[in-house]
């Protein structure tokens, strides 16, 4: 994790951000039960890296401070066995895209205009860690990981970004099959099952699922939010 001292050539940080990458991959893929073992709740804040000989490490953060390079994201660990596994994967996914692109263009520093916009090109061509871990998933719309653009109708951005659909908008293809992805999701404060005939929001702390009903949010209400958040996890104290 070393930066040289020298400029970097546009190749050579492409060449450094793919190997990272590849390594978070093959952690979120391959070697997803290794990595999900790792990242133990009961242990101190634990960060994702990816190396540029294309390994990765579960591990804590860097002591010195600042750092040598930008930090992951910090605590994946807690969130382990509050969310459901492919959608803690995701989470997990998104902020390491974050974090590639951060130490990319903190390499890429002493690049002129011209080179920034021919990595980030580079870059832009290869499908983010975000999309590669959920397109292992046989269906693509689960409006928690949902990578699309911007559905027709009602929709809202969860913490990390990404949109969340409104289920009852999805797209009729795979209707039936998404029926059966969604019979798992039970609303958090009545507990019924999944029905795409009625409104459903997410919370941006817990992605725990709510009837729109039950939490008195209306689709036209949920345009507005930009981070929601449940009853229960407005009741509650921040992480000290």
């Amino acid at each position: 994790m070393e930066m040289a001292s020298s400029p970097r050539t546009v190749e050579e940080i492409f060449k450094d951000f793919s190997s990272r990458r590849d390594g978070i991959v093959r952690a979120l893929t391959q070697d997803v039960d290794e990595f999900y073992a790792l990242c133990d709740p009961d242990k101190d804040n634990l960060c994702l890296y990816g190396h540029p000989n294309e390994s990765w490490e579960v591990t804590l953060p860097a002591e010195e401070v600042p750092p040598e390079l930008p930090e992951p994201a910090l605590g994946i660990n807690f969130a382990r066995d509050g969310m459901n596994r492919r959608d803690w994967l995701s989470l997990v996914a998104v902020h390491s895209d974050s974090w590639l692109l951060s130490v990319a263009f903190y390499l890429g520093a002493r690049l002129n205009r011209n080179e920034r916009k021919r990595l980030f090109s580079l870059i832009n061509d290869l499908p983010t860690v975000f999309e590669v871990v959920t397109e292992r998933k046989p269906i693509k719309d689960k409006p928690t990981v949902d990578s699309g653009s911007k559905s027709r109708g009602s929709t809202k951005r969860s913490s990390d970004g990404q949109v969340k659909s409104n289920p009852k908008l999805a797209d009729d293809q795979g209707y039936e099959e998404e029926e059966d992805e969604h019979s798992e999701t039970l609303c958090g404060t009545c507990g019924g099952n999944y029905n795409a005939d009625e409104f459903w929001i997410g919370c941006d702390i817990c992605e725990r699922w709510y009837h729109g009903k039950c939490v008195k949010i209306t689709p036209a209400k949920a345009e507005s939010i930009k981070q929601y958040k449940c009853p229960s996890c407005s009741m509650k104290r921040g992480r000290p």
